[in-house]
């Protein structure tokens, strides 16, 4: 037995997440990201989005892993609180003896409010991570009336056909592009860049981690899933898990979704999709990416009298 066994902890500086979603449209409406709808809401402020803050755990991750953690890394996270825009965030990783190749992550404001909890490991056989246990403690729905039309199982109406490029504007629910991102990212490496991405280990640019979840977003509306809206949505669960990677900046990709979980809370009706990453050009499995959408119950106008015709109150 080894004299100590204290935990390996590595935290990053606190940092000043940037918002870049004012702008975001969906359903012909403004979204949780604008200051007003979130006011609307009764939310503090406009919340910038969740996976903003992979890129803090970026850097300690590779500290831990290695260049592995690029190939077949894992980022699973639970979002706890929001943090709107000159908040300052700092990212923690926690490497426990005998944890093997999983660690514990969490990140928190300056005054200690928690903001994501999760787990972050390398493959190709995972430990349990944190959307696991999480999803094996959902309770089955009674009766769903958003998402009414959902069931797990269902499938995209077709393959999606997508990419990033440096100057590529990422549309309505991205209206910024990779090199937007870049000047405002709060950890840049050179390898995620036009100038040097050669000089990363793989010799092209990499797609941050954060900006995966763009990659496999920016065309969700193709998926087709039957929602009820307008209604507004907000990330409350993401994992990425990498299988073959790095994702390469300009490099072909085509996506097929699944609804994973369904699940609601007081205030929320939450569908799950499962996002399958295939190389255009090899059409190999290169990354899986599961993100619960939680739809907020109030913000749908016909919740309250659909809900009374089903048997339930808001």
């Amino acid at each position: 037995m080894p004299p100590f066994q204290a935990p390996l902890s590595l935290c990053g500086p606190f940092r000043q997440p940037r918002q870049m979603l004012a702008e975001q449209i969906y359903d012909g409406h403004a979204s949780i990201h604008d200051d007003k709808m979130a006011s609307d809401l009764g939310f503090s402020g406009a919340p910038i989005e969740g996976p903003t803050h992979f890129s803090q755990f970026a850097p300690l991750l590779h500290k831990i892993f290695g260049d592995e953690f690029f190939e077949r890394g894992c980022l699973s996270a639970h979002y706890q609180n929001m943090v709107v825009e000159g908040e300052e965030v700092r990212a923690f990783a926690e490497l426990t003896e005998g944890q093997g190749k999983i660690c514990t992550i969490w990140a928190e404001k300056r005054d200690g409010t928690p903001v994501l909890t999760g787990t972050a490991s390398i493959g190709p056989d995972h430990p349990e991570s944190e959307l696991d246990r999480r999803r094996a403690k959902l309770r089955p729905s009674e009766q769903l009336v958003i998402l009414s039309d959902l069931h797990v199982g269902m499938k995209g109406r077709q393959p999606e056909q997508v990419i990033m490029d440096f100057d590529q504007h990422m549309g309505d629910l991205y209206p910024f592009s990779l090199n937007q991102k870049l000047e405002k990212i709060t950890e840049l490496s050179p390898w995620y860049t036009e100038l040097e991405g050669s000089s990363s280990p793989w010799g092209r640019a990499i797609i941050p981690f954060e900006m995966i979840s763009v990659l496999t977003e920016y065309t969700s509306r193709q998926a087709g899933f039957p929602v009820k809206g307008p209604a507004v949505g907000l990330f409350a669960d993401q994992e990425i898990k990498l299988i073959k990677g790095p994702l390469f900046v300009n490099h072909p990709y085509r996506l097929e979704r699944e609804i994973a979980t369904l699940s609601e809370s007081r205030r929320v009706e939450s569908y799950w999709t499962l996002t399958r990453v295939y190389d255009g050009k090899t059409d190999e499995l290169v990354a899986e990416c599961l993100l619960n959408h939680a739809t907020v119950k109030s913000s749908y106008a016909n919740y309250e009298d659909e809900a009374k015709a089903l048997g339930k109150a808001l």
